[in-house]
This record gives C-alpha cells, structure tokens and sequence, in this order.
C-alpha cells in the first residue's frame, strides 16, 4: 500500500505534519483544481480532505484502489453497436416519412431511371451488356381487376447478392455506392443525374402495397432472381425464377399488390398516368402506360333480303359500316421534354410558349420569359415567366402557396407547395420550372429545407424577375408593360410594402395617373423630370376614385400654379407610398395633410391672416372638439373651405380604409385618427359674409348655422363621412327651402296654408271619408 501512496501523493503525506501556512500549499499542489471533499486526484485515489478538531487538517486517501489499471481492465471496454427494430423503422419509413401516398409511383420511376442510367453508363465501356434486352425505357401497367401496379425497367438489374445488399438493408442507397466508385475510380469519371441518394425510396411502395414482388435479371449472370415482402413482416425472401413464362431479357419488374382501400384510386391508368405526368415527366428516358383506347373501323354487314325474295350468300350485297372499338396499349406519358435542360440559343419563342402552355395549362402566351443557369456557388437552371393575365380566382391573388413554381431535382418533379422560400409573397404570380441538383431536401424529399443554398436561389431568381419587368417596360410598344400593370399592378405595390430592400428596383416600375395624365398613367421617373426646378416634393393624393381626385379642393392651388399631382386611386395606393418616403431625393407629400408649404408666402398673405384672425377664433369657438385648429389655407382658390387632417395621423382615404376593415379594430380608430384643421378660403363670398357677421353680429343664429353647415359639407368634400348623413340632409333641405321659397311664382297664401297645416297638424283630427258606392262610368274596376 506504501508504495501506492507514494507514487500517488508524493511528499504529501508528510504534509499534515507542517505548520499551516505549509499544509495549505502542500495540499493545494495535490489536491485537483477545483476539488472538494469527495474529489478523485488520480484513477482509483478518492480525496477525503475536512478540519477536526481544532486546527489540523484531516487528509486521508483511500490507497487500496490507487494501483494502476491492469491490462486485463483496459482490454474489458468494448465497442457496440446501435441496434434497430425492423418492423419499428418500416412501420415509421411507411407511415410518418411521406405526407402523400401518390410518391411512391414518384420513388419507383426515379429507382428506374437511375437503374437505366447506370446501364447506360456502364454500356459505354462494355457494349455486351446492352446487347440482349431491347430499348431502354420504364413501363407501368395497372390491373384493376387484380389490383396490382407493375413497373418494369431494362435497367440494370440486380444480382442476388445485391438484392440483399439494396432491398435488404433500409438506408442503403445503391445510386450513391455506385456514384462513390465512380468517383474513386477517376478514369470513369462521375455521373450526377443520378437520383437515389437516401436508400428508403423503394420502401415507399409499402404506402399501397401489401405485397411487394421484385423480379430482377442483371446481364451480369445468367439467374434471375425474385424478392417478396410483405408491408407487415419483418423479413423477406429471396428465390430463383424457374417459371419460363416469367423470365425477362434484362432489368427490374416490381410488382405492387394494393391494399384494398388503395385498389380503387391507383390501380385505375388514369391515375396512373396523371401521377406519371406531374411527377415524372421530365424523366429522361420514356415512360409507357398501358392505356385504354378506342378507335373507328369500318365492318361488312349483310343487307337483308326484301320480302318475298330469296337471295344466296354470294347474291347478298355486302355493306361497310363505322363503329367504335375499345382496346389496350402502351402510350407514351412523358412527351414534354426539358427545355430548360437545353441552350437558349438553341430554342425558339414558340417552344417557349408551348411549354409554357402544357406545363401551367394556360391558353395565352406569356408576357415575358426568361431563361438562366446559374453557376458557381449555387448550381441551378431555371424558366420563368410572367404570365399574359392575372388569376382569375380572387384566391389565388396574393396567396404566396400559388404552386406557380415547380422545383425539380435532376428533372424529377418535388414539389410546388412553397410559403415564400423560392419567391416572396408579390412575385408569386411568376411562373416557372426551377431545377438543381444542390437543393437540401428531407428525406422524403417533399420539404425544401431552410439553407443558405435556398436564400441564394431566393436572391437570383427576384434579380431575374425584376431584370424581366424591366425589359417589358423599357420596350418601344407601351402595351406589353400597360397589360402588365393592369393585372399585376397591385403586386407591385405590395412589394413596396414587404420588401424594404428591393425599394430601388420597384419604384421605377410603379405607375399612376396624375393631374396632367388622367387617361395614361406615368412612371415616378417621368414626374420627376417634368418637375419644375423650384419643386423639391412629388405631391400625391388618395381618394377612392379618379373623379373624386379630379374633384378635390386640395387640389386647387396645385393645379392654378400648374403642379402636377399623383392620383391614388386603389386602397393599397397610400400605404406603398408611405413606405416608400422618397424618391431620388424627393419627398412624398400628401396634399389633404396639413403644413403644406408651396412657397407662396407674402406679405399680403400675412396681413390676410391678421384680418381673419378673429373669424378663426370665433370659427373654433362654434365648432369646439369637432377641429383642433381653424386657419387660412394656402391650397384653396373656388372652395369656401377645407378639412385637412394631421401630419401624424391618418388622412381621410386611410380613416375610411380603416372603417371598412372586417376585423378592424374600433379602439384604434379615435387613437389613429388624425387631428382635424379646417381651412378657410378668405377670398371667398361665403367666407367674407362670415367675417362681417362675426364682427357685427358674432350671436346671430343664422350665422351659427352656416358655420355648422359650412362645416358638414367639408367633411364630404374632404373625403370624410360626417356623424350623421340625415342630420346634415335635414340642415340642406331646410336651406334650400329659405332660398327658393316663392322664387318661381308660389302665392304666398299657399304658403302661408302650407306653413299653418304643417303648424297645426298635430292638433288636427283627421276626417274619415268613406268611399263612394256610386262609381263612375270611367272606373276602370267597374264591372
């Protein structure tokens, strides 16, 4: 034990012999850096270390187990490893990897495909091995009747060895075996239009199946070979073929017996070949599906003999008629070749259009297209379009889920269910095909996983987008880019409300009618540069129509000093511009807003504002809360007056937006609701009156009124809805009643009857007049 001890601890078992100051730094050499009572300071050495009594320190070490480990310890560690369930992991792979049943036709063609393309690979260097086995393509036929799908491929086929290999161990992918030998053989080189990466396509099948057959030949030996499984068994079987009327010259047959719920859907050809075509229809080799068909034939039927006649067989005149006959055959699925696989050199704007058309089932050619590859970092090709009309449907507007984009991985169809990972939510009217082989996928390959690589493709195809509308409306002929802002306009303008980062790309695509173009609409780069030198705002105006703009009196002043102002005439109108602020250095400016400066200001215009001081105060004092503030206005030329909002709150147009919000919130409207400033014209007739009024007679009652109606009726001309539209209708018929009393020759007796039944009409007893009995001889009722 001695000699344990020693090694271990050294001079420190002597330590609690020394004075304190000396035990203390013994024992911090030894004792492990951080250690406390119970602490190990070597393999086995156990550190017990507290006080007794008084002030010696008790170190004691457990010595017994302080010997170095033998061999034999050392040789006891083992490694294990992880171990699976089978019949867990298949029930989880069938059940839980796949969000839809119909990719397991989807997993069996690409399975195919790659078995196809490995022949063909492998033919180059040995051409015996494509010499018995006729085309290479895939076939499918469905039995109703039987409920079974077969797939058949003159691929490469399977050995048995590695039909235990590929079908018999789950997750073992032998598309990527075959690409890594390829790579580390660097004489062949490597193939990348190989699909199979994960290993676990094939168990797909399971998702109808409840038997799976895989007949298989490789022309690497003389057997074919046939595996069985079934969705709930956790084994499988392998056997030879010995059945002659089973035997294939080359590649795979799986055979898919369905589950009874599934028989009805997909053993159906329809389906079939429905699936075929939105999955697998850029596949490069062809695929047939056993189809029914019909078609017209001309028989010889026998003329009857007429009555009384007798005719041979060799008398009857024979006559031809056409039916209709039914049969089965192989139809091609997969017509539609990859376009963008090709140089756009090479194709026509007609194969465009057409490609266009069959893929997104459109009747009218697109407006644009555009087609790239994108190399380097991130390595895609991609077609895109911008369509020749809007959605039809109102649902399909603005819904960033518009399944416009269909992404391909090595020209197998993966999914056209994005939420804004390839296109933001105002691009998603764009059409097209994107295909790469670097797209980061789950396993069942329907999710495009979050990535970098996601956010650069992102990136690119919104350049290309934009790169697109701006050529359309850089074009001589205006019609294109007119066409495209009438059905995509208000995407636009979304964009100017989401995307702050693509500002100075959307910006110069907006249009909008103006002061000086009602009919045409302009761009802001046009505004800009009919600017007078002096200007330093672009000054815009929202309403809801291009009459009521037309109309406004803000506009007034603007239009006399020949400003030209933008009309916003669509709901979404005012908020895009407000979030864009400026442009090229100008500000946006509301006119209905207060403070607005057009530098006009004189010195008669401050005396004016002098003299009318007194009719804005007392203006305020009849009107109270109804404004904040009564003032001259600088924008009014015919209007007697104005209600402008305030520059921090809502304008009109926004309040009634607001309002008509289905879930808007009611709490906000008086917190958001701007101030309200009423504006007087002091040139005006109406106004002058007023002034008098209030200096010679300020509690006149008609004077009250008029400022009350005065103020009601620039509420609607503003654009604002007043409180109470019957009330203000009251105040109007009874000022029309004062202003035409008697104008067009009234006696003034029956106005005085008119005024005294009026008057008395709620004393009065109406006088029951029964109807006569006697009727005339004009009554039309008259028996």
């Amino acid at each position: 034990m001695e000699p344990a001890l020693a090694t271990t601890l050294g001079a420190s078992s002597v330590a609690a012999l020394r004075p304190r100051a000396a035990r203390a730094s013994a024992l911090s050499s030894v004792a492990p850096r951080g250690s406390g009572a119970g602490a190990r300071c070597a393999r086995g050495v156990r550190w017990e270390a507290g006080r007794s009594r008084g002030r010696l320190l008790r170190v004691s070490c457990d010595a017994a187990v302080a010997e170095k480990p033998t061999e034999e310890e050392d040789a006891a560690e083992e490694k294990f490893e992880y171990q699976a369930e089978v019949s867990r992991l298949m029930d989880l792979i069938v059940h839980s990897l796949y969000s839809h049943k119909e990719v397991f036709l989807r997993e069996l063609v690409s399975n195919a495909s790659d078995a196809l393309d490995k022949l063909r690979f492998l033919g180059v260097t040995d051409s015996a091995l494509l010499a018995d086995g006729g085309e290479l393509e895939i076939r499918i036929k469905s039995d109703p009747d039987a409920g079974t799908i077969t797939v058949t491929d003159t691929g490469i086929g399977m050995t048995k060895d590695e039909l235990k290999d590929c079908l018999g161990t789950i997750a073992q992918s032998g598309t990527s075996k075959f690409l890594k030998a390829l790579k580390e053989n660097k004489e062949v080189g490597s193939d990348n239009s190989l699909i199979g990466q994960f290993g676990v396509g094939f168990y797909s099948a399971f998702l109808v199946a409840e038997k799976v057959v895989v007949s298989t030949k490789s022309p690497k030996t003389d057997k074919q070979f046939v595996w069985e499984a079934d969705a709930d068994s956790s084994s499988y079987v392998i056997k030879e073929e010995t059945d002659p009327e089973k035997l294939i010259t080359r590649g795979t047959q799986i055979t898919l017996f369905l589950r009874p719920d599934d028989k009805y859907e997909f053993a159906d050809p329809t389906r079939i070949q429905g699936l075929v075509k939105n999955y697998s229809q850029f596949v490069s080799f062809p695929i047939y599906t056993w189809q029914e068909k019909s078609r017209t034939v001309e028989v010889e039927e026998d003329e009857e003999p007429k009555e009384g006649e007798e005719a041979t067989e060799g008398e009857k005149e024979k006559k031809k008629k056409t039916i209709t006959e039914k049969y089965w055959d192989w139809e091609l699925a997969n017509e539609t070749k990859p376009i963008w696989m090709r140089s756009p050199k090479e194709i026509e704007k007609t194969e465009y259009n057409e490609f266009y058309k069959k893929t997104f089932n459109e009747f009218l050619d697109p407006l644009s297209y555009t087609h790239f590859t994108t190399e380097g970092e991130v390595e895609f090709r991609s077609v895109i379009y911008i369509p020749g009309m809007a959605p039809l449907s109102n649902e399909e507007i603005m819904n960033p889920k518009t399944k416009n984009i269909r992404l391909y991985v090595k020209r197998v169809f993966i999914s056209d269910d994005f939420d804004g990972e390839l296109f933001p939510r105002y691009l998603s009217f764009v059409k097209g095909v994107v295909d790469s082989n670097d797209l980061p996928l789950n396993v069942s390959r329907e999710i495009l996983q979050e990535s970098r690589i996601v956010r650069i493709m992102r990136k690119r195809l919104v350049r290309k987008t934009f790169d697109m509308i701006e050529e359309i409306s850089e074009k001589e002929d205006k019609e294109d880019y007119k066409k495209f802002w009438e059905s995509f306009g208000k995407f636009i303008k979304l964009g100017c409300i989401e995307d702050t980062g693509n500002h100075k790309r959307l910006a110069p695509l907006l249009r909008f009618p103006t002061s000086k173009n009602e009919e045409d609409m302009i761009s802001l780069d046009q505004y800009v540069e009919s600017m007078p030198e002096n200007q330093n705002a672009i000054y815009y105006i929202a309403t809801d129509s291009l009459q009521s703009a037309k109309t406004a009196p803000f506009l007034e002043k603007l239009v006399q000093k020949d400003i030209e102002v933008l009309y916003l005439i669509e709901p979404i109108d005012e908020v895009a511009i407000q979030n864009l602020q400026t442009y090229k250095e100008k500000k946006f400016v509301d006119i209905s807003k207060e403070d607005l400066e057009l530098g006009d200001e004189d010195e008669d215009s401050k005396e004016t504002k002098q003299e009318y001081t007194l009719l804005c105060d007392w203006v305020k004092q009849q009107l109270g809360d109804k404004v904040a503030k009564v003032q001259i206005s600088k924008r009014l030329s015919s209007s007697p007056c104005v209600l402008v909002s305030g520059k921090f709150g809502w304008s009109a147009n926004m309040e009634r937006l607001m309002k008509a919000q289905t879930l808007g919130d009611t709490s906000s409207l008086e917190f958001m609701r701007g101030r309200r400033i009423f504006e007087i014209n002091p040139d005006h007739p109406i106004v002058k009156d007023l002034n008098a009024a209030c200096k010679n007679e300020p509690e006149s009652t008609e004077a009250k009124r008029a400022v009350e109606l005065l103020y009601e009726t620039a509420l609607i001309s503003s654009g604002y809805t007043p409180e109470s539209p019957a009330e203000l209708g009251g105040k109007i018929y009874e000022m029309m009643s004062i202003a035409l009393g008697g104008r067009w020759g009234r006696s003034d007796t029956e106005a005085e009857v008119t005024n005294t039944e009026s008057d008395s009409s709620e004393g009065t007893v109406t006088e029951v007049i029964e109807p006569s009995e006697v009727r005339p001889e004009s009554d039309p009722w008259r028996d």
